[in-house]
């Protein structure tokens, strides 16, 4: 009997059956979202030939300066086990790139949003030290996140917005907007000015008029009683559920494209500066050595520590890059990772970058258009 129940049919089953099974876990392990994220190695990329520039002279032979990047991916069980298995990789959890109470689905926007912040720092910071004089206006308080079932939530207000006014009252800055909610008894009605944000599928951010938004603020729990901001500690009665950056202006003598679609995050700062810089001067600026570089950028010029410089060096020890100018506080982790022959250097803010690029052989700035013929 035993043998009679072997047939062929019954046999050829049991691996269709084994089959079907192992599909139905590894489907149902993709779905089982963890709250870690993985960073592997991405690309470098070239920036001067993803800027344009209009009313300015340009260099038509730029340095090769490359920004680099890396992937950010949410694990799932299934490719959690998978990445056991891979190299060069780091691994950060949510808490690590968002506040508690904001939802992962604004991590892409963040990116975007810091994405552009540092374009206009580089704008800034290259026009500044080519010689013109670039005014800062503050001009709002721009949100960086939205809380969960908060007020903002459900007005409707995303990440990228701009507050300019309160019950008619200015909104200068995040300070501002904070004091100007933080007084407000708890549900009452207000209505505030926003600039709505547009964040395309690649990444560019435009901004639409002022129009009104209608809120009610929520109490504060007891935690919540209180705030800091520009070292003042503010307290709270009531609040509308967001975190928010000091929005900026900056009167500019051109317009300014800088190509990164797709691509999220701060880090490229310090690469568009001195992209800027090398396109907008005579001579080569890198002593025409190719160059990769990583680092925040502000608008007064110091450079800023980022992430993932591990995973960043291994993409720069793919290229042809000679140098890699990096925050001088991971120089000792961009060296563990480099390759033979690739040359690390630390800098703190844009003018030692500036000079390091002399000390290889570049050559000072020397600007195709006077500053003193633009319009400030």
């Amino acid at each position: 009997m035993a043998i009679e129940a072997l047939t062929p049919r019954s046999y050829l089953r049991r691996p269709l059956v084994v089959v079907v099974a192992v599909i139905a876990l590894i489907f149902g392990l993709s779905h089982w979202q963890l709250s870690t994220f993985v960073i592997t190695p991405g690309t470098a990329t070239n920036v001067p030939p993803l800027i344009k520039v209009d009313t300015l002279q340009t260099n038509k032979h730029p340095d090769q300066i490359m920004l680099v990047d890396v992937y950010l991916s949410q694990l799932n069980v299934w490719s959690w086990l998978l990445s056991r298995f891979q190299s060069h990789q780091e691994y950060v959890t949510i808490h690590e790139l968002l506040q508690p109470g904001i939802p992962v689905n604004q991590l892409d926007a963040q990116g975007f949003l810091q994405m552009q912040d540092a374009k206009q720092a580089a704008e800034v910071s290259a026009l500044r030290a080519l010689g013109w004089t670039v005014p800062l206006r503050a001009s709002g308080a721009i949100v960086t996140g939205v809380f969960s079932h908060s007020p903002a939530a459900k007005a409707g207000i995303h990440v990228g917005d701009e507050f300019v006014s309160v019950n008619s009252t200015p909104v200068s800055n995040a300070c501002s907007l904070l004091q100007a909610i933080a007084k407000l008894p708890a549900n009452t009605a207000i209505s505030a000015q926003v600039k709505k944000v547009k964040i395309s599928a690649k990444g560019a951010l435009s901004w639409s008029g002022a129009s009104m938004v209608h809120l009610t603020t929520a109490a504060v729990t007891k935690s919540q009683s209180s705030d800091s901001c520009g070292g003042e500690v503010i307290a709270r009665s009531s609040y509308i559920g967001v975190s928010s950056e000091d929005g900026v202006s900056s009167p500019l003598p051109a317009h300014f494209t800088i190509n990164t679609n797709y691509i999220g995050g701060p880090s490229a700062g310090l690469a568009m500066t001195l992209s800027l810089i090398d396109k907008l001067s005579a001579g080569s600026l890198t002593g025409h050595n190719p160059i990769a570089v990583s680092g925040t950028m502000d608008l007064y010029g110091n450079v800023g520590d980022v992430g993932g410089v591990a995973e960043k060096t291994v993409a720069v020890s793919a290229t042809g890059a000679k140098y890699f100018i990096v925050p001088q506080v991971e120089v000792g982790v961009a060296r563990a990772n480099a390759r033979p022959g690739l040359k690390i250097i630390g800098v703190t803010t844009l003018q030692e970058a500036l000079r390091v690029l002399r000390g290889i052989g570049g050559n000072a700035i020397r600007p195709l258009t006077s500053p003193v013929s633009a319009k400030n």
